[in-house]
């Protein structure tokens, strides 16, 4: 119907990540605007930034949200699973992007 293209609906499935999970950023992040007390489009993660998972939410009832605590930065960000790499296991880093982006 032209609605574009589907994504595949992430909760219908176990998360990837656990909190207390230990992950690495695979990608840089910035504020959207939704970062309250920072600039718009301020670094508020770089790759290879490591932090634990606290928290697993969802957003619009499709995708997982990781609350992520970088400590060396000292903020919690939310972030998705493509953005992430797990530390205590490894031999899934490559498996977590769901969308077909870098690996």
């Amino acid at each position: 119907m032209g609605l574009g293209r589907e994504q595949e609906v992430e909760i219908r499935k176990p998360p990837v990540f656990e909190p207390g999970e230990h992950v690495r950023a695979t990608r840089h992040v910035r504020n959207d605007g939704t970062y309250p007390g920072r600039e718009i489009g301020e670094n508020l993660v770089r790759k290879g930034d490591v932090g634990y998972v606290r928290d697993i939410g969802t957003f619009l009832q499709q995708f997982y949200i990781y609350s992520v605590e970088w400590v060396d930065r000292g903020t919690l960000v939310g972030m998705r699973a493509r953005e992430l790499a797990s530390l205590d296991r490894p031999d899934t880093a490559s498996d977590i992007d769901t969308q077909g982006s870098e690996r």
